[in-house]
């Protein structure tokens, strides 16, 4: 069991007015697996993502990653675990502008433990998502699909046992978001644990099991059975 989360509650307090976004959210996810947690907005999905990828903490409730109680962890164990063990991808790219493809990748190997090697990790992350004659091109100049394959090769860089995607394929089209699923794919079929939020149906059955949640409470927690699943397929650039 790579996580497991028991009776997770999330509030967010503003003066006298507290606000309850989860209410004892229970999950488990295997080494491995492919999740997609789906859900409409305000549902509290993106919260769930934020706290199970550490970038924020519950108000209750017990988080175990890897067997290990979280609760304990100081914000440098936070910090060392989202470097070390898990990669983000976001739907508005967050790359630095008018910065090299190749920078940004490298970027997370400067706060890590890896001293040396750094621009030859960062071109063998950029040439496992179809972007290895894009490196020196500047983030501003390249599509947003490429843009994304770039923030997935950033995620890669520190070879992480999670990728936590946030709505990866909202800002893309069709083709581009096609290309964006496809290297999730493959990522997972290589052991990578990947977890998805969407709140499309069609990006959700790439996964094999899909998480609905609702009002704070997972209300639907399937398998995606073999004949519903979805696969894509690479998409080449255009020169």
């Amino acid at each position: 069991m790579l996580i497991e989360l028991k009776d997770i509650v999330k509030n967010y307090v503003n003066g006298d007015v507290v606000t309850r976004v989860l209410h004892g959210v229970n999950l488990k996810v295997d080494e491995g697996e492919f999740l997609a947690i789906m859900g409409p907005s305000g549902s509290g999905k993106s919260t769930l993502m934020h706290i199970i990828g550490f970038l924020d903490r519950s108000t209750a409730g017990s988080y175990y990653f890897d067997g290990e109680d979280t609760s304990s962890f100081d914000d440098n164990d936070l910090a060392n675990i989202r470097n070390e063990r898990i990669g983000f991808v976001f739907q508005s790219f967050n790359l630095l502008p008018r910065t090299s493809v190749l920078d940004n990748v490298a970027l997370p190997l400067m706060y890590s433990k890896v001293k040396t090697g750094h621009e030859h990790k960062a071109k063998l992350a950029l040439e496992a998502v179809g972007l290895g004659e894009r490196l020196h091109h500047m983030s501003n100049q390249i599509s947003g699909g490429q843009k994304q394959r770039v923030a997935i090769a950033r995620a890669l860089v520190c070879d992480p046992r999670v990728i936590f995607a946030d709505e990866p394929t909202g800002n893309l089209d069709s083709k581009s978001g096609a290309t964006v699923m496809h290297i999730l794919e493959k990522l997972n079929k290589e052991g990578r644990t990947i977890i998805l939020v969407t709140h499309d149906l069609d990006v959700a059955l790439h996964a094999d099991r899909i998480v609905t949640i609702k009002d704070g409470q997972i209300v639907s927690d399937k398998k995606v059975p073999d004949g519903e699943r979805l696969h894509s397929k690479e998409v080449k650039d255009e020169e």
